[in-house]
């Protein structure tokens, strides 16, 4: 699987309607097959960073990044970030999360 996380850093104007801002993008990937979790947090030490850590499946990552709706979830960002986003992207193995064994329940 893909293993990818983000960071987007947002102008202040545009930090509280983010979520709003990312929703058709967050919907379209989310529904895509090759899609295994696509999800949002906001730092807080940060509040105006934004992390997004999403999978998909190894055959799943091309389709997402060639999509209409990844451009125009990028054309929709664009104006309100206020750096380029930061990446980690990894091809790992895997098909999902795992339960982590050193705080196991």
């Amino acid at each position: 699987m893909y293993s990818i996380v983000v960071k987007f850093k947002s102008k202040p104007e545009f930090t509280e309607s983010w979520p709003e801002i990312v929703r058709p993008f967050t919907e379209a990937t989310r529904a895509e097959p090759g899609n295994l979790f696509f999800e949002w947090s906001r730092s807080v030490e940060e509040p105006d960073t934004w992390v997004l850590i999403e999978a998909f499946t190894d055959e799943g990552a091309g389709p997402h990044v060639n999509s209409d709706h990844f451009k125009a979830g990028l054309d929709a960002m664009r104006p309100c970030i206020v750096e380029t986003p930061k990446i980690i992207s990894r091809q790992v193995e895997g098909n999902g999360w795992d339960e982590m064994g050193e705080l196991k329940i």
